[in-house]
């Protein structure tokens, strides 16, 4: 198993929430993952955003990401201008500014995989052209 990859809010909501569709196979991808994550803050705030059906659930999500299980990335205002040709680009999907931020900080960081259960990651590129990996789907 790849010993980098991004991931998405979708698999850590699944983490998460026993009763979502893709728990089941997000715990086995992590039984066997054995790298380093790497997310952004928006993928952060879609994650709690989405787990507001139990606030223990949501502090369970934050303690794990305070423990080091993720590598949260920085974005800065020079960020955002690839995270906004990226959109454009993209605008069609659309790409979220979540999604955005993860195909930068894939190009930025040299990372050729994603853990999503969007299948719109089969289609971005990054602004170099590369296609990431998804390690999920």
């Amino acid at each position: 198993m790849p010993s980098k990859a991004v991931i998405d809010s979708g698999p850590l909501i699944a983490l998460f929430d026993r009763d979502d569709d893709w728990h089941v196979r997000v715990v086995a991808l992590f039984r066997e993952f054995q790298g380093q994550l790497y997310t952004t803050v928006a993928v952060l705030s879609e994650v709690v955003h989405l787990l507001d059906f139990n606030v223990k659930v949501q502090l369970g999500f934050l303690e794990w990401v305070a423990k080091g299980a993720i590598e949260i990335i920085d974005l800065h205002v020079e960020d955002l201008e690839c995270i906004c040709t990226l959109s454009r680009k993209y605008m069609d999907l659309p790409m979220d500014f979540a999604d955005a931020s993860l195909v930068h900080i894939s190009e930025k960081l040299g990372i050729q995989n994603v853990i999503s259960i969007d299948s719109d990651f089969l289609v971005y590129r990054t602004l170099s052209n590369g296609y990431l990996r998804n390690l999920l789907v």
